[in-house]
């Protein structure tokens, strides 16, 4: 139906909109910890709400309804285990760093092991999030060029440079609180999508199931238990019952109990207390979330008669919502949509530049400078400077990339997953095996990422054994490495 000017006047007051508020929300920050840790004083909900924001790019809102589209509710399995990973994070990870009163997830490793293990695992998580938070601003770019029409630079600008003046101006107060309204807009995007669908279909909900079922078919199954014709035709399947659960629970682990993207606004609640609830209530909704989008994809699925992506024209499922959303939608939904996509992917663009900035000088910059201390204002405008640089880093990166196929874009996505084993074996060492040294640690965690290394070089195992894989590896050679040392000094004395 093309994009009217009421779309475009709806998405202009959805940009200033957050901006503006998100500056006024945040006020004056005193110190860097104000700045990266909201002072402590963030509510739990909040907190929980813009996690669930944080971890939910515009990736999300448009892949996982075109997984549905195109095979089943099997992502549901992986979405159990991020519930049960979440979980442990909060049981396991949480006391021990409210015990330890830290700045960044990296900080863990410094009391434990020493300063050289923090410095090397924020500089990892920086490449990293670099590496990854580039790939997904210029895939952002993507569904917003094929709806608006703007150019990939055009719209990379826009996200880009709006985030980036609230997340400058404002810190973390300001990500987390946009990160809240955000997420409601995306969600009420999508679900006026779905209430569309559902009331241009003759039977409404009754044709959905309908077509889920017809054929043989079964898009509503939610398990799968086949272990495949070998073991690494198992491995190589990401929705196995096994696969998703274990794969999910120690993904979630290693994303929400290692990287300061998310960490870092779990250190900015009142209390342990508040921390854990803030997860708890982001492992709730996120499982209700995929559900919602999945469910949204079976509903595509039902308005397009189940045609395959060929005939519609499409190359990949990731292009049928924005499809549903150029061609259906009417004039101001369709801007409430987009306002949707940009809203979840600015939530993850401006936690991904906070936790760049706050490992770049925490982990970083302020050990350097330790030797001359830093009054609190010096503090600030060093934390904005570190914000400014990260935030064009990432703008600046997402526009080299000119097409999905450009193989940056693996990389980037490749060294993403196997950083994550190492570096969740390595917190694992530090908290429940007391007889490991910086060392063992320091082996552990680099015989992961070389395990990993070998991994995605040479097999087709899928992403969801990578974490597990990787910590597993850094955790037995951890503990080899332990045995070793102490048997050398007994043997020495």
């Amino acid at each position: 139906m093309g994009f009217s000017f009421l779309d475009y006047a709806i998405v202009g007051v959805y940009l200033v909109g957050v901006t503006v508020i998100g500056i006024l929300i945040a006020g004056r920050q005193k110190s860097s910890k104000d700045y990266f840790l909201g002072g402590k004083e963030m509510s739990w909900w909040s907190v929980g709400f813009s996690i669930v924001a944080s971890e939910t790019s515009t990736l999300t809102f448009i892949s996982i309804p075109g997984l549905a589209y195109k095979s089943d509710m099997h992502f549901l399995q992986l979405a159990a285990g991020y519930f049960i990973g979440r979980l442990l994070v909060s049981v396991v990870f949480i006391p021990a760093y409210y015990a330890g009163n830290l700045e960044t997830a990296y900080d863990y490793l410094g009391k434990r092991f020493g300063m050289p293990l923090r410095r090397i695992t924020s500089s990892v998580f920086i490449v990293t999030r670099v590496l990854a938070s580039g790939v997904r601003l210029f895939a952002t770019a993507i569904p917003v060029h094929l709806i608006t029409g703007y150019d990939y630079a055009t719209c990379i600008l826009i996200i880009g440079l709006f985030t980036l003046v609230y997340t400058y101006l404002g810190g973390l107060k300001a990500v987390v609180a946009m990160d809240v309204v955000q997420m409601f807009i995306y969600l009420g995007g999508a679900a006026a999508a779905m209430w569309l669908i559902l009331d241009h279909l003759p039977n409404g909900w009754s044709d959905v199931v309908t077509a889920a079922t017809a054929n043989g078919l079964d898009k509503f199954s939610m398990v799968n238990l086949s272990f495949g014709d070998s073991l690494l035709g198992f491995l190589s399947s990401p929705y196995t019952l096994l696969g998703g659960v274990l794969g999910g629970t120690f993904l979630s682990m290693a994303s929400h109990g290692t990287d300061q993207l998310l960490v870092q606004r779990l250190l900015g609640c009142r209390t342990k207390r508040d921390s854990q609830k803030a997860l708890m209530l982001d492992a709730s909704f996120i499982v209700l979330q995929f559900a919602f989008f999945l469910v949204l994809g079976l509903c595509l699925y039902a308005f397009y008669g189940g045609a395959p992506l060929q005939q519609l024209g499409l190359s990949s499922s990731d292009e049928i919502f924005p499809k549903f959303i150029v061609e259906n939608l009417p004039t101001g939904i369709a801007g409430l949509v987009v306002a949707g996509v940009l809203a979840s992917a600015m939530g993850t663009l401006s936690s991904s530049i906070s936790s760049l900035a706050s490992s770049t000088f925490l982990d970083l910059f302020k050990f350097t400078a330790r030797g001359r201390t830093l009054d609190e204002r010096t503090e600030v405008a060093w934390s904005k400077r570190f914000t400014l640089l990260w935030g064009i880093v990432l703008i600046g990166g997402a526009m080299l990339f000119t097409d999905t196929r450009n193989p940056v874009v693996e990389i980037g996505l490749k060294i993403a997953s196997f950083t994550y084993g190492g570096l969740l074996g390595t917190f694992f060492l530090g908290l429940l095996f007391p007889r490991t040294g910086q060392a063992d640690a320091f082996a552990g965690f680099l015989a992961g990422l070389a395990t990993m290394t070998a991994v995605l070089t040479f097999t087709t195992v899928a992403f969801t054994w990578h974490t597990l894989i990787g910590a597993a590896a850094t955790i037995a050679v951890g503990n080899l490495s332990a045995l070793l040392r102490g048997r050398t000094a007994g043997a020495a004395r």
